[in-house]
């Protein structure tokens, strides 16, 4: 989607730059009064700026509204878990939750830097963020299926990185 939206917003630009081209080289030969000039220029100043506001604005609202952030929202019923990285093995304080539940899922590392990667059980990544030594980044998810999910390390953290991954069962 981004991808798409930055090609089309490319070709805008370069389609305006081209008309703005093309309208120099089309009207470079006429003569006129230097205050004539200068008074349309400063109103086509006024309009480019408040255009330039309006299409990034949209922009901004179109391209920041899908971005994988999770708000985060304290709710009375949330479930908080603590989730320790360790070479080679997480430990979850509880791997079993109901569907429509939410989670705060605090993790950290004892050790190394690790990944903290949550896959459905179609292997697509639907949360992640960084384990680290001595700092705590917390996830907050409700899962909307029941099945069984898995956690996997997703940074290279030693020779036995393969097999780090842990359960999460959802009912």
């Amino acid at each position: 989607m981004y991808q798409q939206a930055a090609w089309f917003t490319t070709i805008i630009f370069i389609a305006g730059i081209i008309g703005v081209f093309l309208y120099i080289i089309n009207n470079s030969d006429q003569k006129e009064d230097y205050g004539t000039v200068k008074h349309k220029g400063h109103q086509l100043q006024k309009f480019y700026f408040l255009a330039l506001i309006v299409v990034f604005s949209i922009a901004t609202v179109i391209t920041l509204k899908d971005l994988p952030f999770e708000r985060a929202k304290a709710q009375e019923n949330q479930i908080i878990v603590d989730a320790i990285a360790s070479q080679f093995a997480f430990e979850l304080s509880q791997n079993e939750f109901e569907v429509g539940q939410p989670i705060e899922f605090r993790v950290t590392s004892k050790d190394v830097n690790h990944g903290f990667g949550i896959y459905d059980e179609n292997m697509q990544l639907i949360a992640q963020t960084q384990a680290m030594p001595e700092y705590t980044n917390p996830i907050y998810i409700t899962f909307t299926k029941p099945g069984t999910y898995k956690v996997l390390c997703l940074e290279y953290c030693g020779i036995a990185h393969h097999v780090m991954q842990a359960t999460i069962s959802v009912y």
